[in-house]
């Protein structure tokens, strides 16, 4: 700003000056004298000027002469270009401006003016490692993918050129979802620069999605060796990347190779689910029952999950409902706030038919957080509790429409995913599942649902409950079975299952009696 005020002072004050000047020449009578080797030369005014003007003149051809003369006497020394390079600059000068347009169009999206000023800068200036790469960019602004990579190519020649030729390339392919090629182009790219952080999140991607972990726990380790991702964020996805590959050993039947890899993982990240889950089963596989008890309680203080009941549910598989109530005790100490550790409890309780029990540790979800594990539970404890079949249809009937909770959803789309991958199956980015509610209910209600509570009851009293069609033992039956077909795999199944064991077993109950 300083500068720019002083530049507008300097140029006034010369402005009037040669006015002042001009001004008092053409008042004076005199002019200017001028003595050579002794002969004096008499200018009027206008006639100084005039010679003024010529002496300028003459010191500029002066001075390209003398210019002239400094490239001839280089040419003489040995330097080939030197003539060439003195009559190329006023073509450097023009070349440099198109290439200096061809950058403002290109960055004010007008591609077809930016490739006219690269070619007009080629021109000049015989520099296609530049003006090749503003053509490239230009067409692909432009969607012409052909002449794009045709460019691409043309920069492939040159060593300082080479990896943004590459990267342009393999931009290409994945925009093709030609992943093969690309995971080639990323690794030659990589290979070039070992520290550009996107060739390094691209490679690691590309790489976990074609299952090559330990090319991919490579590039995560340059990440980190070259400060580009902090210590702990590598400690976890360095153990997603064992997980996934003692997965892939397991399937190939190398159980104790799996089994190494997966207790690494869980070393490395403890609060990783499905690496606890599997770590807890190698140690059961082992006969370290201890371990796995150990482990499994100290994942679930960071974050419960059915996945380690399930594992802790594996270290006694023959126990009774009773014992497996007594021994869960241990792991239902801590976080029993928790909403997963109320859950557990309560299925507990209803496998040893404890339905007072399950009752109370069910508490008030199904007012705060009525999802379909929640809404089924509450049926099974109904049912064992001898409630009316329109009670228990009625439970049945919210938990058909009400969302299923908690589930693998990728943080980046919000993909839900029936089970734990490294990942995500919709938009290929790595280690962006979380445990948690999706943030819209992904299981659309089917068409109709919401007149179910209409058709089969509610949870109302009798009293205040509208008067269904009369249901018999075979009707409920046949909707339990319905429910149960409708609600998904897991937790949700397992109270289904316990609904209609309950349900077998107050007909056989019934039978006997009336026999």
């Amino acid at each position: 700003m300083l500068w720019s005020l002083l530049k507008i002072i300097l140029f006034v004050a010369a402005v009037a000056a040669l006015t002042i000047g001009a001004g008092w020449l053409m008042q004076t009578n005199g002019g200017v004298m001028v003595t050579v080797a002794g002969t004096e030369y008499s200018f009027g005014p206008l006639q100084s000027v005039l010679a003024l003007i010529l002496l300028v003149v003459a010191l500029y051809v002066v001075f390209k002469l003398v210019s002239l003369l400094v490239a001839v006497l280089k040419f003489i020394n040995g330097d080939d270009t030197a003539i060439s390079r003195y009559f190329d600059r006023n073509r450097e000068k023009k070349g440099y401006e198109a290439l200096a347009d061809g950058m403002t169009a290109l960055a004010a999206g007008e591609s077809r003016l930016a490739i006219a000023k690269a070619e007009k800068a080629e021109r000049y200036l015989n520099r296609p490692e530049v003006t090749n790469l503003i053509t490239a960019q230009a067409a692909e602004q432009q969607g012409d993918r052909k002449k794009a990579e045709a460019t691409y190519k043309k920069l492939l020649a040159h060593d300082k050129t080479r990896f943004v030729g590459i990267r342009g390339i393999m931009h290409q392919r994945l925009a093709e979802g030609d992943t093969d090629t690309a995971l080639q182009l990323a690794e030659r790219a990589f290979a070039l620069k070992p520290k550009h952080e996107e060739t390094q999140d691209i490679l690691l991607r590309l790489q976990a999605g074609h299952h090559d972990w330990k090319g991919a726990r490579n590039t995560l380790n340059a990440k980190l060796r070259h400060g580009a991702l902090p210590r702990d964020v590598h400690k976890r996805r360095d153990a997603v990347l064992a997980l996934s590959e003692a997965r892939d050993v397991l399937d190939e039947g190398k159980t104790i190779e799996a089994r190494e890899a997966a207790i690494t993982a869980n070393k490395n990240s403890s609060d990783l689910i499905p690496a606890a889950a599997m770590a807890a089963r190698a140690h059961i596989a082992d006969d370290r029952k201890k371990y796995a008890t150990r482990l499994l309680k100290k994942t679930w203080q960071v974050q419960p999950h059915p996945d380690l009941a399930a594992a802790f549910a594996e270290i006694e598989p023959d126990e009774t409902p009773e014992q497996r109530l007594k021994r869960f005790r241990q792991l239902l100490s801590i976080n029993p706030d928790h909403r997963e550790t109320r859950l557990l409890n309560a299925e507990l309780h209803l496998a040893a038919e404890d339905f007072p029990g399950a009752r109370r540790a069910i508490g008030d979800l199904p007012e705060t957080e009525p999802d379909a594990r929640v809404l089924s539970i509450m049926a099974a404890t109904e049912r064992g509790e001898g409630a009316s079949d329109r009670v228990v249809r009625g439970w049945l009937a919210r938990a058909l429409t009400a969302s299923r909770g908690p589930q693998w959803v990728c943080d980046n789309c919000n993909t839900v995913h029936s089970e734990w991958v490294p990942v995500c199956t919709h938009c290929e980015a790595f280690d962006t599942l979380s445990w948690k509610t999706p943030p819209s209910d992904s299981g659309a209600s089917p068409v109709g649902a919401e007149m179910l509570p209409l058709l089969v009851g509610d949870d109302r009293p009798e009293d205040e409950a509208p008067m269904p069609a009369p249901a018999t033992e075979d009707t409920v039956a046949q909707d339990l079975s319905e429910g149960q077909a409708s609600e998904p795999t897991g937790p949700n199944a397992e109270v289904l299952d316990t609904i209609a064991t309950t349900e077998e077993e107050r007909r056989e109950t019934g039978g006997a009696r009336s026999n």
